[in-house]
């Protein structure tokens, strides 16, 4: 694919994503309670190793807000943020989430994260974007409050503060807000987070110079060390990763549901196919390599991505380029972190988790599903109270309450339609119904979950009204039937035939067949009660029917109940 022209188009998108990458990639290694130079580490060789064995053309790996904050909510409680302790748990969190990343690609098990629901992703993201917030609060106010305490600790300490706040450094942060806020608006072309940073940089350095810094208090990043990413080894003793292994579980889920998330919807536009077991070998050995060379934990970048596709990307080349202008710019800028003050960062993280709640979406949910909007707001809730276990909450919730409806499949009473020559049945819902024979369509698979439900509502016919003793199902809408379901549907046609009656099928799955078949239940129900489609099931079922029950009967729902009775007998009236 690499020739002159995708070579210009790769080397325009990757200055691009180099200057896209370089604010947030200290905006995010703040959140994750690392030193700023680390989320550019991350950006670098991560970022190369995904995009030459992952398979996008256009995904972009590196620091992300959501893996930032999971990071930061797992290590926190264990070690001190920015301490040598904190980033040594780091890394070895990076390595295991690498690991798990490979064994799981390597095992094709890339399907795994479509267990993930949207509504989950959404509510989680929406979570960590008020954590974000919430982190940021100190930094913005320029208050007292713990670092890593929790969300409602957060909001309390603010009220009580509330006289304490720090006017020049609440100026700066309003000022970068601001700045942010209009240069996205107005000057979209511009990258405005490196609008936003050198208006507060700016401002903060004349209020210094006007006033004092003794007297603003304005705190700054510091300068950032202006070389490549050193070369480490995690620690790999059984404390440390016994104490991480949870939170890397957490972690590799994430990054998966977002690389493969964010490769699939660039892919709709680029019209690519993406092969997530690919994606997964990607990103696991970009975070397994990255771990030695100071990068933290990485993933598919939304942004970065997005950018990367917006901006003429052709192949994966196109990341390699952004990874070495990086290192560029970071070798040149550097010493000028220690001008930008942590009131702006606090400004412009307050900007990306606003970005980060989809609110159209999460209107969108409330508005249609009561059962949705249960699992958005408990994965939400749950993100605020413990990040960790917020997101396993909401999967655990969402995948309940979807074994719980197809746990219960639809049994609808239908009848034949009337018009002539039809082979399609109608609802039965303000029609004549035959009172010996009950005809249904059940919608749904009949599996072990869904077992009981289903022989509730055959049983039930026959409690309501004893004659209905023979039963056919329109079984179309059976996807299918397992072990415990084929076990059931024996139980049921051998249960009717010692009433008089019998089970029958009409359109059945010839998959269901043969299952049945293999399971040697076929049998037990009867080969000849399973009608297929337009075939005349009518007759042989009509001719087992009570014909004294039949003789004073005004139904007369099919034509054979016209003419003559089930025994043969001819109608006299």
């Amino acid at each position: 694919m690499v020739d002159r022209n995708t070579t210009r188009a790769d080397l325009l998108a990757g200055i691009t994503g180099a200057l896209i990458v370089l604010p947030q990639g200290v905006a995010f290694a703040t959140i994750a309670g690392m030193p700023p130079e680390y989320g550019l580490y991350a950006a670098m060789l991560p970022a190369i190793i995904a995009a030459l064995f992952g398979s996008s053309w256009h995904l972009v790996s590196g620091p992300t807000t959501a893996i930032s904050i999971a990071v930061f909510a797992a290590v926190s409680p264990m070690a001190e943020p920015g301490s040598p302790q904190f980033i040594s748990m780091v890394l070895t969190l990076t390595f295991l989430t690498g690991l798990f990343q490979l064994i799981l690609g390597l095992a094709r098990m890339g399907v795994l994260v479509n267990f993930i629901s949207h509504t989950v992703v959404i509510g989680f993201t929406a979570g960590a974007a008020l954590l974000i917030g919430a982190s940021q609060v100190k930094n913005f106010f320029g208050i007292s409050i713990v670092r890593g305490a929790p969300f409602h600790v957060v909001i309390e300490q603010l009220v009580l503060q509330i006289g304490n706040i720090n006017p020049y450094v609440t100026v700066i942060g309003v000022i970068t807000l601001a700045t942010g806020i209009l240069a996205k608006r107005f000057i979209p072309k511009l990258p405005y987070m490196i609008v936003a940073m050198v208006v507060g940089s700016v401002v903060a350095y004349l209020v210094n110079l006007e006033i004092g810094a003794e007297t603003t208090l304005i705190k700054t990043v510091g300068a950032l060390p202006s070389h490549l990413p050193p070369f480490v080894i995690p620690d790999f003793s059984y404390a440390t990763i016994h104490k991480v292994l949870f939170p890397a579980v957490v972690v590799t889920m994430l990054a998966l549901t977002e690389a493969v998330s964010i490769s699939r919807a660039i892919a709709v536009k680029s019209e690519q196919r993406i092969d997530g077991n690919q994606e997964f070998i990607g990103q696991g050995l970009s975070n397994l390599v990255g771990c030695f060379f100071s990068s933290y934990a990485s993933c598919g970048s939304f942004n970065r991505s997005g950018v990367n596709y917006t901006a003429g990307a052709q192949t994966p080349l196109a990341t390699v380029y952004a990874s070495i202008f990086l290192v560029l710019v970071l070798l040149l800028v550097a010493p000028l972190a220690s001008y930008l003050p942590t009131a702006a960062m606090a400004g412009i993280l307050f900007l990306v988790a606003w970005g980060l709640i989809d609110f159209h979406h999460i209107f969108s949910i409330i508005r249609t599903s009561r059962a949705e909007t249960v699992t958005l707001f408990v994965t939400l809730i749950g993100t605020l109270v413990d990040l960790e276990k917020g997101i396993f909450f909401g999967i655990m919730l969402s995948l309940s309450l979807y074994l719980y409806r197809v746990s219960r499949p639809s049994i609808e009473p239908s009848v034949p339609a009337k018009e002539e020559g039809a082979y399609h049945f109608i609802d039965a819902h303000g029609h004549k119904e035959c009172p010996q024979f009950r005809i249904v369509r059940i919608n749904g698979s009949i599996f072990f979950g869904a077992v009981d439900f289903v022989r509730s509502g055959l049983m039930q016919i026959d409690e309501n009204n004893p004659r209905q003793k023979t039963v056919m199902i329109i079984a179309s809408g059976i996807n299918f039937v397992d072990v415990a379901g084929a076990e059931m549907l024996a139980q049921e046609a051998r249960r009717r035939r010692k009433m008089g009656g019998g089970l029958y099928f009409y359109r059945c799955k010839e998959s269901i067949l043969r299952f049945l078949r293999k399971s040697d239940k076929l049998g037990d129900i009867g080969a000849d009660g399973f009608f297929v489609a337009k075939s005349n099931w009518i007759e042989p079922v009509y001719s087992k029917l009570n014909p004294d029950v039949c003789r004073t009967c005004r139904a007369r729902i099919f034509k054979e109940c016209q003419e003559k009775l089930p025994n043969g007998e001819l109608r006299l009236s």
